[in-house]
């Protein structure tokens, strides 16, 4: 993002804590401008004074949306009519849509149609469907540090723990996609730039954040939890690539023929063996082994498979 975009800060305060507040414009602050502050509730409910001071303090603007019905939801209707508005206005580059309700799926989709970035703020519980309509979600419990355990019991400390681990990408998911990133690159000749990884994890991963992994750099968080990645200085960046591993060429046959066999001796399609390889041991490259195609590398196993490459397939020979 562009530290010189302006937002739109919209609280749903029906459902994000005031204690929230400092750490979501400080967010905020990171990446742009807030140009509009605003938080929606019904005032008059005793339980919403708490957010009287803290939004004193940051000058935000409360706006009064009164329950006109009970279980029905105004301040939904009310923030996502002022969102429309404020859009019309071509005033923002952005919005920051914060709260953990799946109501405002819709409204970040709409945003995003009409070209904004859209930046979505909950609570561990947020559905992912919300979290998928935007271009980034932020978890509140990460961006706040609220990691104070202190007024817990081990088992909500715990149970809290993992909320958060399952609210969040797994590592073994990301890893794949970076792998991924970095073979495209490769059948390209192209090396593989931690920056342009960090922008297409984003892109894929709307809540990737590498807050999320306890760290706080992309570069920390690649050395720390990927123990198959190269970090190498070029040019004032930084160049990501899979380690290096010799795998015997007898391994690699043995291989071969568990994959084969679980296929009933064929596979139609080379291409999941080649998957499955790099899902056996993630240092596979058929470039890393002298061969320019995938193709070509099975062709060396000519020995003990009958390969089709026009059609694709392959089988086992009779042994």
């Amino acid at each position: 993002m562009n530290a010189e975009m302006k937002f739109a800060v919209l609280i749903d305060g029906d459902n994000v804590a005031p204690k929230y507040l400092k750490a979501i414009l400080d967010e905020v602050a990171d990446n742009g401008v807030a140009t509009y502050k605003r938080v929606y509730t019904d005032w008059t409910i005793q339980a919403r004074q708490g957010w009287k001071k803290v939004m004193l303090e940051h000058s935000v603007m409360p706006v009064q949306q009164y329950s006109y019905t009970t279980g029905k939801n105004a301040t939904d209707s009310a923030m996502i009519i002022d969102a429309m508005d404020i859009l019309y206005t071509g005033n923002v580059d952005g919005f920051y849509l914060c709260t953990s309700d799946s109501d405002f799926t819709r409204l970040a989709a709409r945003l995003r149609e009409a070209g904004k970035f859209v930046v979505g703020v909950g609570e561990a519980k947020t559905p992912s469907a919300f979290r998928s309509a935007c271009n980034s979600f932020k978890l509140l419990e990460v961006i706040s540090g609220s990691d104070d355990t202190s007024n817990t019991t081990k088992k909500e400390a715990r149970a809290k723990k993992k909320e958060l681990d399952v609210a969040v990408t797994p590592v073994k998911e990301i890893e794949n996609s970076i792998y991924k990133i970095i073979d495209e690159n490769a059948n390209k000749g192209k090396d593989t730039f931690i920056g342009e990884i960090g922008s297409r994890l984003m892109n894929k991963f709307p809540d990737f954040d590498v807050r999320n992994y306890g760290c706080t750099k992309l570069s920390t968080f690649l050395e720390d939890k990927m123990n198959n990645l190269v970090l190498q200085p070029k040019n004032n960046s930084t160049i990501v690539s899979i380690r290096n591993s010799n795998i015997s060429k007898k391994d690699l046959e043995e291989e071969i023929i568990r994959i084969l066999r679980a296929h009933d001796g064929v596979c139609n399609n080379m291409a999941v063996i080649n998957e499955e390889l790099k899902a056996w041991n993630p240092n596979f490259s058929a470039k890393k082994l002298g061969y320019s195609k995938f193709s070509s590398f099975m062709q060396s196993y000519s020995g003990i498979l009958e390969i089709d490459a026009d059609q694709n397939i392959v089988k086992l020979k009779e042994q």
